[in-house]
C-alpha cells in the first residue's frame, strides 16, 4: 500500500467499474468484489489488482495472490484461482488508469499559508523566505531550510540538516545531518511508461526517497522516487552535481557518485563503490561493493565487487588497457608500412 503521508487513498473501488475505467473487461463473476489498492505480482493480497504482460514471468502469474489481474486474452489460463483476469489488449496502460483511479498525490492547498499549519517544526529549525513546508511535513531540531525551497506534505528531514535555495522535496524520509544543495530535487516522478492506443502515457509512480544520514545530495542533481519500492540511498554517500538517480535505485553506504553520474531504474549498488564523472549504468544491474566505475565509462552488465571497470561499454579496466595497446600497435604498425610504401 502506498504510504498515507504522500498519496491520498481514494478506493476501495468495486471491481466491475474498476475494469471499465482501466479499458478492461470484466468476467461475470467480478461484480461485488471490491479492490483497493495496486501492486506488483510478488507483493499482491486478495484487495490489489496487479498487471502481467510478458509470458516469460507466468510464473509469478501462477502464484501471484492478487485479486485481480489486468492481462491479454491469451495470458488470461495463467491467472490462478482467485484471481480474476480482466481482459485488455494493453495490461499495463490499464494497470495505470486503476492506480489513478485508487490513489492521488496529497498536495499543499493553494490557499493554506506557505508554513501549512499542520506541519510539525522542532525547536531550532530556521525557515528563510519564500519556503513552502506542506501538511504533516516534519523538520528536526536545527535544520536550515534556505530561500524558495519546497518541502512537499508528509516529508520528513532530521536533525541539523541543510537544504539550500530552490531545492524541492517530496515524497521522501531524510535522515539526519543529510546536506541537499541548491536547486536539487528529491522525490519526483520516476520514468515509467505504457504504450496505450491514446499514445504513452505515465505509470505512476507510488514509492518513496529513502535519504540515511549524513547524505549529500550536489546541486541540480535529481533522485527519482520509487515506482512501488523505495529508492535508497545509504549513510554518508555523497552525490555530486548533476547526477540523476532513478527510481527504485538502492546505493549503499560510503559511496561516491561524481558529477554527471547517471544511475538507471532498480540498479544495486553495494557499499564503497565509486563513480567517475558521466559515469552511466543501464537498469536492473547489480554493482558490488568496492567496485570503481571510471568517468565516461557506461556500465551495461552487472559488476563484481571491488573491480574496477571502464569505456563503452564498460569492462575490467586491465582488458581495457590491453584492448587500447594491441589497438594502438596496429595503428603504428599500419602507419609504419604506408610510410615504408611512400
Amino acid at each position: 500500500m502506498p504510504d498515507s503521508r504522500f498519496f491520498e487513498a481514494l478506493g476501495p473501488a468495486d471491481l466491475t467499474e474498476l475494469a471499465a475505467i482501466a479499458g478492461a473487461e470484466a468476467p461475470g463473476g467480478a461484480a461485488g468484489r471490491r479492490i483497493a489498492t495496486v501492486a506488483p505480482l510478488d507483493r499482491a493480497g486478495p484487495d490489489a489488482v496487479s498487471f502481467f504482460n510478458d509470458r516469460r514471468y507466468a510464473d509469478a502469474l501462477r502464484g501471484t495472490r492478487a485479486g485481480a489481474c489486468f492481462v491479454r486474452p491469451e495470458h488470461a489460463a495463467f491467472a490462478p484461482p482467485g484471481c480474476v483476469a480482466l481482459i485488455t489488449g494493453e495490461p499495463q496502460a490499464a494497470f495505470a488508469r486503476a492506480a489513478n483511479h485508487l490513489f492521488r498525490e496529497r498536495r499543499h492547498p493553494a490557499d493554506a499559508p506557505a508554513l501549512h499549519p499542520e506541519a510539525e517544526l522542532e525547536p531550532g529549525v530556521v525557515l528563510a523566505p519564500g519556503v513552502f513546508v506542506g501538511p504533516g511535513a516534519k523538520i528536526g531540531r536545527g535544520t536550515r531550510i534556505e530561500s524558495n525551497v519546497v518541502i512537499g506534505p508528509g516529508v520528513a528531514i532530521g536533525r541539523d540538516g541543510h537544504v539550500r535555495p530552490n531545492a524541492v522535496i517530496s515524497h521522501a524520509l531524510i535522515g539526519d545531518r543529510v546536506r541537499i544543495l541548491a536547486g536539487a530535487v528529491i522525490g519526483e516522478a520516476g520514468f515509467g511508461v505504457a504504450a496505450s492506443q491514446q499514445g504513452a502515457m505515465d505509470l505512476p509512480q507510488l514509492g518513496r526517497v529513502i535519504l540515511q544520514d549524513d547524505v549529500t545530495v550536489g546541486a541540480q542533481t535529481c533522485i527519482d522516487r520509487g515506482a512501488f519500492d523505495d529508492t535508497v540511498i545509504g549513510e554518508h554517500t555523497k552525490i555530486d552535481n548533476l547526477c540523476q538517480i532513478g527510481h527504485n535505485v538502492v546505493i549503499g553506504r560510503n559511496c561516491a557518485l561524481a558529477a554527471q553520474t547517471g544511475l538507471s531504474g532498480s540498479v544495486q549498488v553495494g557499499d564503497g563503490a565509486q563513480f567517475g564523472g558521466k559515469a552511466g549504468v543501464g537498469d536492473h544491474l547489480v554493482l558490488g561493493a568496492g567496485m570503481q566505475l571510471a568517468a565516461g565509462a557506461l556500465a551495461m552488465r552487472d559488476i563484481p565487487p571491488g573491480e574496477t571497470w571502464c569505456g563503452v561499454p564498460a569492462r575490467p579496466i586491465r582488458r581495457f588497457m590491453r584492448e587500447l595497446a594491441w589497438v594502438s600497435k596496429m595503428v603504428d604498425r599500419r602507419e609504419g608500412a604506408r610510410n615504408g610504401d611512400g
